[in-house]
């Protein structure tokens, strides 16, 4: 039987393993075949596994996510290794000398007094790094991840602009904005328009409701969530409601399901 790593609380350990399972000759047949592009999925579900369980406060969940988690960069690692483009070290060569980098306050004697003054100061660091790939060549929105969560990237990208001043002024332009934007999906629908024409109307609905959340200091994504399960949970009750009355929900009328609902959003209100 093949013999397997003592010490699993080492970080050699996870390489060794991830070394084996990626042994062409008695490797796991999956993880010989995977890619840089077929792992991203995994990577980003992984993520979000990780922010479920910090939702839920549960800790053991937390732990084993962070695991899934940090295999995905010993996987990304091991594939770059055999490809000669970097290793393991490298990488966390690379993130301790960015954290030292954006850390003068603390590796470097730099005076910073407060968290405000530090993520000033942090983005005044990442302000002058995308300076230089900026007199590189590249755009200033180049590296904004495509990946991500369409909300979350609108943000990202809105951000970016805003640092060379290309931003509203105002709150109430962005209200006027928002306010113009539904009256083109409006005009739109009131035309026939096809269906390309009311996704690109939609889309830029969606882009300046993020604006505001920006100006209102608020996290769009988290915003959403917290809705998605507000709906969730007041939906539970009105599937409650109507099977107490001993139907299913398919038989039950728009007026009794909106009346489960009213009930629902009254119960939340009540202490």
């Amino acid at each position: 039987m093949p013999d397997t790593p003592k010490n699993l609380r080492s970080i050699d350990a996870l390489l060794d393993i991830m070394s084996r399972l990626r042994d062409r000759g008695r490797g796991c047949p999956w993880d010989v075949e995977q890619t840089f592009k077929t792992i991203a999925p995994y990577t980003i579900e992984e993520a979000y596994e990780v922010a479920d369980a910090i939702e839920r406060g549960d800790m053991p969940a937390l732990k084993d996510e962070l695991g899934d988690l940090l295999f995905q960069t010993v996987f990304y690692s091991q594939m770059a290794s055999e490809a000669a483009a970097f290793s393991f070290a490298d990488v966390v060569e690379a993130i301790c000398e960015k954290m030292i980098r954006r850390h003068p306050h603390v590796f470097a004697g730099a005076d910073i007094k407060s968290a405000d003054a530090q993520t000033i100061a942090w983005e005044e660091h990442k302000r002058r790094e995308r300076a230089e790939r900026t007199a590189k060549g590249q755009g200033l929105l180049d590296d904004v991840p495509l990946p991500f969560p369409a909300l979350t990237r609108a943000l990202k990208l809105q951000k970016r602009a805003a640092t060379v001043g290309f931003d509203w002024r105002e709150r109430e332009r962005v209200m006027e904005k928002l306010e113009e934007e539904i009256g083109e999906l409006n005009e739109a629908l009131a035309q026939g328009a096809p269906k390309e024409k009311l996704t690109d109307e939609l889309g830029d609905i969606l882009f300046v409701c993020v604006n505001l959340a920006r100006f209102i200091g608020v996290d769009p994504e988290a915003a959403l969530t917290a809705t998605n399960q507000k709906f969730t949970r007041r939906f539970a009750h009105v599937e409650k409601t109507i099977a107490a009355t001993g139907h299913q929900l398919s038989d039950a009328t728009l007026e009794e399901m909106d009346a489960a609902w009213d009930d629902a959003k009254r119960l939340e209100r009540t202490p």
